[in-house]
């Protein structure tokens, strides 16, 4: 058997080092497609999270504004159920806990160091204080703040040292267990009931 060699397909220097050229060409251009490609990746992960960053801004505007209404809802409603109730002492005969009060004060600040408070309506005379804590809808949980508002008064406010105080709870929207709660505690119920409004006192405590 012979073995034959073409010399017609053997490789020479400038053969191979176009092949070499060839190659290397390629990979260039293999290199320059996916340096493309990833130069596309990252402006499309930069544009998403700009349109991230951008939709959370709004977000966060959205939310601000909501927050801003809603504070401004409650507060309005808020304003309201004091005036609403204020007006009933201030233009009624402010006969309150089976006593007749000399004068009302509202919105009064307590700033003692670690019972500050606040007091949104204050019935007052010669031996007895009154202290109405309104809101617009109450709930159980304000029963504590309630009562918590008899020590930080006298800590506050020491001329007073020797009143007895009463505590009321006024709201336009009671119902039954908030009631409960108030009688649990001796706390005196102020409520709307249709163009009136009602004391229910004859559970009250002396605090």
């Amino acid at each position: 058997m012979h073995n034959f060699i073409n010399y017609s397909t053997t490789p020479t220097f400038e053969s191979v080092w176009a092949l070499i050229q060839e190659m290397s060409l390629k990979a260039e251009n293999d290199r320059l497609i996916l340096d493309e490609k990833f130069a596309e990746t990252d402006r499309r992960l930069e544009n998403y999270s700009i349109n991230i960053e951008k939709s959370r801004i709004e977000s966060e505007k959205r939310l601000k504004k909501m927050d801003e209404l809603l504070g401004s809802w409650t507060n309005n409603h808020g304003r309201f159920a004091e005036e609403y109730f204020s007006n009933s002492f201030e233009y009624g005969e402010k006969n309150f806990f089976g006593e007749k009060f000399d004068d009302m004060e509202q919105n009064v600040k307590g700033i003692k160091k670690g019972y500050q408070d606040e007091y949104d309506i204050l019935l007052i005379n010669g031996k007895s204080i009154g202290i109405i804590e309104v809101k617009y809808k109450a709930n159980e949980n304000d029963v504590p703040k309630v009562l918590r508002k008899a020590d930080t008064f006298r800590i506050n406010f020491p001329e007073f040292k020797n009143h007895q105080i009463y505590l009321g709870l006024a709201t336009l929207a009671f119902y039954p267990e908030l009631e409960q709660e108030c009688i649990k505690y001796g706390i005196a119920i102020v409520k709307q009931v249709g163009d009136m409004v009602i004391i229910c006192d004859e559970h009250l405590k002396i605090h």
